[in-house]
């Protein structure tokens, strides 16, 4: 018993030395601390100086709240039986059908509310192609959408929904905002509604080649209008056609396109300025479509071995290179401008590259002056211009109306005596050919289908065709009567206006 206790008690003390030194060695030593404390979470992500010198801490709840509610869900539905292939471009627009999609398709994106009434800007790819737009507000109701107009050489649209004083943003002037300054992009991404991300202004300016891309005409080359806003917010798909805002919830721009190898954020996004955007805007009210002055020059950067390699005195600016294929109608010419000048100035606008001519331009109207500042050979030369239209004239362009006809997608000629009487019709409209349009989303009609009757009428030119057509109110029901001349039993298609 007495060895027993002695072992307990020699226990006792060595553990008493091991926790003594233990304290006294593994305070000192101990390579990893973990400490938790209690406290409600912070809002501070940063600080910014006042007036008085004093440091604040950045708050964007005040301004996420306030344009959420101007931020809207957009859903589009077209019945195109087209398959669809993902895009495996690094820089990509926001939103797309499924891969291998087959059959009518949805697609989703965002838009902005620009007034009380109901005007929505968005993307021209949100609703490109759409047989039906649809709205989804912040408090969840859905509107069908109306669209007013678009322009696929911004990529800029507008929409409306039938409704009244709604929340909305208002636009602010883009050449005003600095590289470095916060913002936040406000969208839909993946269906999620209502999502603010908060970023830094990377860079202004920015052509990336994405605009229009897949539709250029080589007659007229590449008229798209790039210069972009570049933030570091965070956006992915669905944040198409949604809100580039300032800390005081101003519009600084549309949310265009991503910089990605994925399609999901990585690093990038590019939104179109403002003041783009609000001329354009503009212009699809007035007119019905956008009125774009030209100045009828092909112009490229200025780098460091081109303007050696020239004998140029400056480093920035717009290089002349050609008239291109309109030379006749160039109103810089006409001016006096030369191949070979270097622009550095619009007005009082510095000009330090193709990207920022392009912009300026863009923003003016055929018959607007512009007093072009350029370097020719050394010496400064300052040249007014008096812009024109695209056909080299001064005038505004006229809205170009379909008719209902080439809206279904149908062109059509007459069919000759000889074959009417071969198959026993006494009039009849002979389907030339069929492009994108309901009649070939909706029907399986055919080229070289002879229509005999619209909903029972007999129709004997594409005038009257067209004249019927007018006359229905969308949804309604239309009837094509006819036959093929190799297979003389009657066909009828129905579509819906």
């Amino acid at each position: 018993m007495k060895q027993f206790g002695q072992l307990l008690l020699a226990a006792v003390l060595g553990s008493v030395c091991t926790i003594t030194a233990y304290q006294w060695w593994g305070k000192e030593n101990l390579g990893v601390r973990i400490e938790h404390i209690a406290g409600a979470p912070t809002n501070t992500v940063g600080y910014s100086s006042v007036e008085n010198g004093q440091s604040v801490s950045l708050d964007f709840t005040a301004t996420a709240e306030k344009v959420t509610k101007a931020v809207v869900y957009i859903r589009s539905i077209s019945s195109d039986n087209v398959a669809t292939k993902e895009s495996n471009d690094p820089l990509q627009f926001f939103f797309g059908p499924n891969p291998q999609q087959r059959g009518p398709s949805q697609s989703s994106g965002s838009g902005v509310i620009i007034n009380a009434d109901g005007f929505i800007v968005t993307n021209n790819h949100v609703v490109q192609g759409a047989d039906v737009v649809e709205v989804t507000l912040s408090d969840n109701r859905t509107f069908k959408a109306d669209v007013i107009g678009t322009d696929p050489d911004t990529d800029i649209a507008l929409i409306k929904i039938n409704q009244k004083e709604l929340p909305h943003l208002a636009f602010v002037n883009s050449d005003d905002s600095r590289v470095g300054e916060w913002v936040l992009a406000v969208g839909n991404p993946f269906n999620l509604n209502s999502t603010v991300t908060a970023g830094i202004i990377s860079a202004k300016g920015r052509n990336i080649n994405i605009i229009n891309n897949n539709s250029r005409d080589d007659k007229k080359g590449n008229t798209a209008i790039e210069s972009f806003i570049q933030t570091d917010a965070a956006i992915n798909p669905g944040n198409s056609g949604g809100a580039l805002v300032n800390l005081n919830g101003g519009l600084l721009g549309i949310n265009t396109a991503i910089a990605s190898q994925t399609g999901t954020y990585s690093g990038y996004g590019f939104a179109v300025p403002a003041n783009i955007v609000s001329k354009v805007v503009e212009d699809l009210l007035a007119y019905g479509t956008v009125q774009r002055g030209w100045l009828g020059i092909e112009v490229h950067s200025l780098t460091s071995e081109f303007a050696k390699q020239e004998d140029l005195s400056v480093n920035e600016g717009a290089y002349v290179n050609s008239f291109g294929d309109f030379e006749d109608k160039s109103a810089a010419k006409e001016a006096g401008i030369q191949k070979g000048d270097v622009i550095v100035k619009l007005d009082a606008a510095p000009i330090n590259s193709s990207t920022a001519l392009i912009e300026y331009i863009g923003r003016k109207r055929p018959g607007d002056k512009v007093i072009v500042s350029l370097n020719r050979k050394g010496k400064t030369v300052v040249i007014p211009v008096t812009l024109k239209n695209r056909d080299g004239k001064m005038g505004t362009v006229k809205r170009v109306e379909k008719d209902a006809v080439a809206t279904l997608g149908l062109e059509l000629e007459d069919v000759d005596v000889k074959t009417l009487k071969k198959l026993d019709l006494k009039s009849g409209i002979k389907v030339k050919s069929l492009e994108n349009g309901k009649v070939v989303r909706y029907t399986d009609m055919r080229q070289g289908f002879i229509i005999t009757h619209v909903d029972d009428a007999p129709v004997t030119s594409a005038n009257e065709l067209n004249e019927l057509l007018r006359k229905k109110k969308a949804g309604d029901l239309v009837t094509f009567s006819g036959i093929y001349e190799d297979y003389p039993r009657e066909y009828i298609y129905a579509i819906r206006m």
